[in-house]
């Protein structure tokens, strides 16, 4: 079927929506490739659609080939399998819960980890039936707390889910293996410049974790690589290694001194610069303050835990990865209220010597890893208007443990011992899990082994977002003028336009548009009659097919244009060769 503009279900705007903020919402919203339905729910209008199912065949198609078998489950589940494993609490707000008439608890599905494995236990008990791939692409919920970014950060979400179930790790190992390759696969086929990273697997639990992320400055994830070697990871996945220790002999007993009117890390170090100079001639910096933050864990329960994390001065706590490490939970401010219950804790001139689960505060106390035990440090003293100085971790002052929590900076030593750090931003694509057994333990998914003996099956779980996949490649593939989708998921192989008043022109156009179609080319076809080429043109660029026909005024020549939409090279072709040549750069 030829895609008629005088008859499509399309809207083109000229200005951009007044939410949008980054190029792919400003332009599929523009292009009427979407529409917004509420905050974070958009409806899929017909060229977005086909975009959509476009990208879903894609998946299936790589799926397909690792011989994953596709199901389909309801979006509205039932709470007691979230219960048995925990994820009814863990999730907290983050999921839609109802209830129906007769006050039974249900949930919209977030993700469907225990859906999967009460099926195949429901239906599978020997090693015989492993290993087992299943799939779906179906529709999610999550209450984003703030969903912005169009169709990156939404509440109502098209996602590819997937889960191996495998007798052994060695058998995980290999489902895991293959997911990866399909899904390198996938993208390399979607046509967005993306990077393999090492992850933390959150509250879906499990071992080894990696994400697949779009790069893009947009993005709401941070990720590093290494200079030299081939190391990466999402920046709350980057395990810091504990700082060597230092030989404390030669530093002096700690001392308190006045540092009146010093709340925060600048005022400190210059007022020790003008008052307290160092022996060794250097100036202080920011490096050699030891910045203890509060916060409190909000926990999926309800309680609230105070918690101290001590990090250098001359950096911040990164709360996304702190958040990863003490997840479920997750963070919130230490108010003025939490200041009242606690009156050892001296505002601005907090120190170790109150910190801590025995000492005055009882609050726990962790340091991040870059912290050496020797190491020196200026500190608060715990009494407003003083600091110490040549606090020594491990002879003046012992945390509870430690925790990966400072930002992590470019230059920053690789953790595998290759080069230095580089972040950059991406938007998380695909997310793969070796789950291990953390689901068939809770709902008691075992089989008989070959010796008749009941083991309990290991799982993975790979997850895509196709929805999501859309925006991405609308944010690496646009220019100033509009979109340029890649041809594996364009809507349309060709844009044919016809411009003009000459009946002779649409003639042409027209004929041209179906024998594309016969020869298996989907076509985008502009046959509105009292349009001008200008907005015609305008259309064309904004929509984004990968070729653009233009049947117009050198059609008396015997002449049409070819453009390609990304490169913006354009080619007079004989119009006796127009399909012909068309043809060939679809297949091509």
């Amino acid at each position: 079927m030829i895609l008629r503009m005088s008859s499509l279900f399309l809207r083109t705007l000229r200005e951009d929506p007044a939410d949008a903020e980054l190029p792919s919402h400003r332009l599929l919203v523009r292009a009427g490739y979407i529409r917004r339905a509420a905050p974070g729910i958009y409806t899929w209008l017909p060229l977005g659609l086909r975009v959509l199912r476009n990208v879903e065949r894609v998946v299936r198609e790589e799926m397909d080939a690792i011989g994953g078998q596709e199901l389909l489950f309801p979006a509205l589940l039932p709470k007691e399998p979230y219960e048995a494993t925990g994820r009814w609490e863990d999730y907290g707000d983050n999921i839609f819960r109802l209830q129906d008439r007769r006050d039974a608890h249900y949930l919209l599905g977030p993700t469907h980890e225990e859906m999967f494995t009460l099926t195949v236990k429901d239906m599978y008990s020997s090693y015989k039936d492993l290993p087992l791939t299943l799939y779906q692409i179906q529709t999610k919920y999550r209450d984003e707390a703030r969903p912005r970014a169009g169709l990156l950060r939404g509440r109502e979400f098209v996602m590819k889910d997937s889960y191996s179930f495998d007798v052994d790790d060695a058998g995980l190992a290999g489902s895991y293996q293959r997911h990866r390759d399909a899904y390198v696969r996938i993208f390399d086929r979607l046509g967005f410049d993306y990077v393999i990273v090492q992850a933390m697997a959150g509250a879906m639990g499990g071992s080894r974790s990696e994400e697949f992320l779009a790069v893009s400055p947009f993005g709401e994830d941070t990720f590093v690589r290494s200079t030299e070697g081939t190391y990466a990871a999402n920046v709350e996945a980057v395990d810091v290694p504990q700082a060597e220790p230092l030989d404390a002999s030669h530093v002096g007993p700690a001392r308190v001194v006045d540092t009146p009117d010093t709340p925060t890390i600048e005022t400190l170090v210059a007022h020790l610069n003008e008052h307290l100079p160092r022996e060794d001639g250097r100036e202080w910096t920011a490096a050699d303050t030891l910045k203890n933050v509060l916060v409190v864990l909000a926990h999926p329960d309800g309680t609230r835990e105070p918690l101290a994390v001590g990090v250098p001065g001359d950096r911040e706590v990164d709360l996304k990865r702190l958040e990863a490490q003490v997840a479920p939970a997750e963070i919130a401010s230490f108010d003025e209220a939490d200041f009242a219950r606690h009156p050892a804790l001296a505002k601005g001139y907090i120190g170790p010597g109150v910190l801590g689960e025995k000492k005055a505060s009882g609050i726990r106390y962790l340091l991040d890893p870059t912290i050496a035990e020797g190491s020196a440090w200026v500190t608060g003293a715990d009494k407003h208007g003083f600091h110490v100085v040549d606090l020594v971790l491990g002879r003046d002052f012992t945390p509870d443990g430690t925790i990966q929590a400072a930002e992590i900076r470019d230059g920053d030593p690789s953790p595998d011992g290759n080069g230095t750090l580089v972040t950059a931003r991406g938007i998380e694509m695909g997310h793969i899990f070796q789950l291990g057994r953390k689901y068939a333990e809770a709902l008691g998914l075992q089989v008989l082994d070959e010796n008749g003996k009941l083991r309990t099956v290991t799982m993975g779980s790979y997850g895509v977002g196709i929805s999501r996949a859309v925006a991405a490649i609308a944010e690496d593939n646009h220019d100033d003028l509009g979109l340029c989708w890649p041809p594996e998921v364009s809507p349309a192989d060709v844009h044919v336009v016809a411009t003009g008043k000459d009946q002779q022109v649409f003639d042409v156009a027209e004929d041209i548009a179906r024998r594309l179609e016969q020869a298996g080319v989907t076509v985008l076809y502009d046959d509105r009659p009292k349009v001008s080429p200008g907005v015609k043109f305008k259309d064309a660029e904004l929509l984004g097919m990968p070729t653009i026909l233009t049947v117009g005024k050198r059609l008396a020549d015997g002449i049409v244009e070819v453009r390609d939409r990304a490169s913006g090279e354009r080619t007079d072709v004989p119009v006796d060769q127009a399909v012909e040549r068309l043809v060939e750069l679809c297949r091509s």
